[in-house]
């Protein structure tokens, strides 16, 4: 169980406080000389407790927009506040705290150290963090039972599904009880089933209280956890309708 927050029913019900609040968002890249513009004035509010898609073709700019969020990219314009931090006012020092304990990260290709157990992948967040070894040990333990491989703990990457892959992946971005969990493709890489495994575990965790920001090409992914879905064309938001858990 994630005692991050109450339920999504709960938390409708109440005063919902703002995760993740974006205003004006620009992001210009020089390419061979010329300026690139990828984001254009993108303005995103999102609350605790809800699952935002962002959807969009290949160079729509939805994987920047999530770099900006997670604090691997910096705006060329505009505000970014998470959890009431405005990312434009950090160092670089700052933003690596801030990756550390404001957000967590979910990718495409797992991005475990192959070397490590599930258990050590799963606790580098906490290494980093300073967390005390015994500390550090039960709570990614903890994090792996709550993801449905307590079995696994002591299994290579290499000696795991993909989907397993992929649960040890979430397990670790979510073991510092993050403000934010950023998903870029989550599914991208997983057969159909086992996807929806994945998409079934981040309801699961929604139901408790994380909040998502998930980048997707699929829009069946995104209609079957999302409260709301962004669609952006061109660097600019196209659209934003409700998804299909709503």
């Amino acid at each position: 169980m994630w005692h991050h927050r109450g339920s999504w029913e709960r938390i409708q019900g109440e005063c919902m406080s703002t995760a993740v609040q974006v205003t004006g968002l620009t992001r210009q890249y020089v390419m061979g000389g010329e300026p690139l513009e990828v984001l254009r004035g993108v303005d995103l509010s999102i609350t605790y407790g809800e699952i935002v898609c962002v959807m969009g073709p290949s160079g729509s700019g939805k994987s920047t927009l999530l770099n900006i969020v997670g604090g691997l990219d910096r705006p060329t314009s505009g505000s970014v506040l998470v959890a009431g931090s405005d990312l434009a006012a950090m160092d670089d020092e700052q933003l690596a705290v801030y990756r550390r304990r404001q957000v967590g990260f979910v990718f495409q290709s797992f991005n475990l150290i192959g070397t490590m157990t599930a258990r050590r992948n799963v606790e580098l967040p906490l290494l980093f963090s300073g967390e005390p070894e015994e500390q550090r040990t039960a709570r990614a333990a903890a994090a792996l039972e709550a993801v449905g491989l307590g079995h696994r703990i002591d299994h290579r990457p290499t000696e795991l599904s993909g989907g397993e892959q992929q649960r040890v992946a979430i397990a670790r971005a979510s073991v510092n009880e993050p403000a934010i969990m950023l998903a870029d493709e989550p599914t991208g890489n997983l057969d159909t089933h086992t996807g929806q495994e994945i998409l079934s575990l981040i309801k699961a965790m929604n139901a408790e209280g994380r909040t998502f920001l998930i980048t997707t090409h699929d829009r069946a992914v995104a209609e079957a956890v999302a409260h709301r879905i962004v669609t952006i064309v061109d660097g600019a938001i196209a659209r934003i309708e409700q998804g299909g858990t709503l």
